[in-house]
Parts: structure tokens; C-alpha cells; sequence
């Protein structure tokens, strides 16, 4: 499923003789502050580069998770991935995720990415309900939530896996 998000595109992760995002997700998940809030994932080889990119996949085709590569439409190179993760089409639910490359940051891809996102799971896949999670000292991410529409829930009782405050926007169709 691809997305024209205007200015960007959103497609499948890719890995095949006509694109290969691996060598930019090893870059992007080696830069610090992707590290600090990303901790469930290491992409240190092309190879585990090549098993989250077959993950996103199998996500997808297993309805637990749908997943973009934010790309530059020109090139196809790939900028950040979205997703809607915690897909639950039964309850019509998701939580949104957001990363744009180190590179790119500070463009508003983020916000155009994930509303792009929002439409499809809200028109296409009939979600009444998307949240947004974050650790308190993601300013970008409170800024990201705030642009794309979302309403602050406030500070979650469960602290994320950094010993942080999770904080919680929400949003409805």
C-alpha cells in the first residue's frame, strides 16, 4: 500500500535490487538520539537490517501493524518510517509511530508523514481511535503530536523502558 503524502511518499520498507533502505535504517537507528528512544531495536548489519525490513513486512500481512517508509518521491530514498502499530481493526484502534533519519530532521516530515498515516487508517481502514506515545524529553514529538491534531491525555502511570514519563495524546476520527 502506497501513500502520496504530497510532498513525500510512503511505501514498504524495501530491500531489493531497485531500492535498498538497509544502509540509511543502519544509519538512522546508529544516531544517539534515535538510540535513546528506539531501544527495542538494533541495526547494526545489513542483515538485521534485512530482518526488520522482512518484520515490517510480516507485521503488515499478520494486520498487527502497518508500516511506511517515508520516501523522497524523485529517488525513492528513504527518510523515516510511520506506522500504526497495536493495529486492533476489531476496536478500530492503532498508536501511531513516528522516526524521521537524522538527516531530514527539522523539515516537518514527521507531521506530513503521519497525517498522511492518520487518513489512510482513519478513511481506509476505518480506525475511530489513534494514540500517540511518547518519553517526556521528545520535545519534537510533543510538537509533531500537536500539529497532526492530537489531544494531550497527559503523563501515563507506566514509565517507558528509559525510566522516563510516557506521555499520551489521543485522537479520534
Amino acid at each position: 500500500m502506497e501513500i502520496n503524502a504530497g510532498t513525500y511518499y510512503l511505501r514498504q520498507l524495501r530491500a531489493d535490487r531497485h531500492i535498498d533502505d538497509r544502509p540509511l535504517l543502519m544509519e538512522a537507528f546508529a544516531d544517539p538520539t534515535h538510540r535513546k528512544y528506539v531501544l527495542n531495536y538494533r541495526l547494526r548489519t545489513l542483515d538485521e537490517a534485512t530482518e526488520y525490513v522482512a518484520l515490517r513486512a510480516a507485521q503488515w500481512a499478520g494486520d498487527e501493524r502497518c508500516s511506511w517508509a517515508i520516501a523522497e518521491p524523485t529517488s525513492g530514498r528513504l527518510l523515516g518510517e510511520v506506522g500504526l502499530r497495536e493495529l486492533n481493526l476489531d476496536a478500530s484502534y492503532a498508536e501511531a509511530t513516528i522516526w524521521v533519519h537524522p538527516a531530514e530532521r527539522g523539515k516537518g516530515i514527521a507531521t506530513t508523514a503521519l497525517n498522511a498515516a492518520l487518513r489512510f487508517g482513519f478513511g481506509g481502514l476505518g480506525l475511530t481511535e489513534v494514540s500517540y506515545r511518547y518519553e517526556e524529553s521528545n520535545a519534537a514529538s510533543a510538537i509533531v503530536a500537536e500539529r497532526c491534531g492530537f489531544t494531550l491525555v497527559g503523563p501515563e502511570a507506566e514509565r517507558a523502558p528509559t525510566g522516563e514519563r510516557l506521555i499520551r495524546w489521543h485522537r479520534t476520527s
